[in-house]
C-alpha cells in the first residue's frame, strides 16, 4: 500500500521509500522517511494534491508523489 491510497482519519507507518526520484529526496528531507506515523487527513476536489499530517504539521502531495512511500497500517499499542 502507498500513501496515494490511504483511508482518511486512520494512522499509519511509512515502511519504504523509492527515493530514485530527485523531488522524493527533498520530501525526505521534511520528515517523509521510514518509521514516520502518518495520517491521511483529505484532498482537493478531484482527489489531487492529497493532504496528510505528520508531526502536527500538514502536507500536500500529489498523487504520483505520493506513490513513492509505501506504508501499513499503525498497529494499536
Amino acid at each position: 500500500m502507498t500513501l496515494d491510497s490511504l483511508q482518511r482519519g486512520l494512522k499509519y507507518v511509512i515502511d519504504g521509500v523509492d527515493s530514485s526520484d530527485p523531488v522524493v529526496q527533498r520530501l525526505m528531507v521534511l520528515g517523509l522517511v521510514e518509521g514516520t506515523e502518518i495520517e491521511m487527513t483529505g484532498s482537493a476536489i478531484g482527489g489531487d494534491p492529497i493532504e496528510f499530517r505528520m508531526f502536527g504539521n500538514a502536507i500536500s502531495l500529489r498523487r504520483e508523489q505520493a506513490r513513492h512511500f509505501a506504508v501499513s497500517l499503525k498497529s494499536a499499542s
